[in-house]
């Protein structure tokens, strides 16, 4: 017992510090992804991204933009968030059960009742709707961003964009607005060759950059 203990200003190397695994996947999960992957020249398998989250989190982003159906991909876990368990299988055919221990998260942009039937929506037990942001979580939000990118900010750039772009669009503040429009001015100065900053200027070229307008296209 004494030797698992610290000794000597050390601690036992034998015990290594680690955290949670949280594997993050979008658009570009297909039900392959969910199995195991053999490589025949390596002979080796690759484990599943679920597999992978094991003891962690496990996030499926932008949930109804990948090429199989959502409920095709919610199906694949029905068993294993009941019974905290899956199946995997090998080459050979042979079929082996492994732990199922993670925190599955589904992220959308679609109500739930358009990608999902009531059973699926019965497994789901949490469903968290998160709305836009208010103005002044707006603007804090775009602070944070500013200051994360090294954009100094300019009061009266964000009173122009407060007062003048903002009721276009009815007064919708977005999560990914700050974000998109800072990285526009960016891109612009830097472009452009100029010290970062933020101006009505600016704004306008950034704004317009963040929708498209109904219009026809020539040929």
């Amino acid at each position: 017992p004494n030797s698992l203990r610290r000794t000597s200003g050390r601690f036992d190397t034998r015990y290594v510090l680690c955290e949670r695994p949280t594997v993050i996947t979008g658009g570009e999960l297909s039900l392959s992804m969910l199995d195991l992957v053999y490589n025949p020249t390596a002979r080796t398998y690759q484990a599943p991204l679920q597999l992978k989250s094991t003891g962690g989190i496990f996030i499926v982003d932008d949930l109804g933009r990948q090429k199989e159906p959502p409920q095709s991909i919610v199906n694949r876990w029905i068993v294993p968030l009941e019974e905290s368990k899956g199946i995997l299988a090998l080459q050979s055919g042979e079929k082996f059960e492994v732990p199922f221990d993670t925190l599955v998260i589904f992220s959308t942009n679609f109500h739930p009742n358009e990608i999902f039937d009531k059973a699926a929506l019965r497994r789901i037990f949490f469903k968290i709707k998160i709305d836009g942001p208010d103005q002044e979580d707006y603007l804090k939000i775009f602070a944070m961003v500013a200051r994360k990118r090294k954009m100094p900010l300019d009061e009266d750039t964000l009173v122009y964009l407060i007062k003048h772009k903002y009721p276009t669009i009815d007064n919708i503040y977005a999560n990914y607005q700050p974000i998109f429009l800072v990285d526009q001015m960016i891109s612009i100065c830097e472009f452009e060759g100029i010290p970062y900053q933020m101006s009505p200027e600016l704004i306008d070229r950034a704004w317009a950059n963040m929708f498209v307008k109904e219009e026809k296209i020539v040929h």
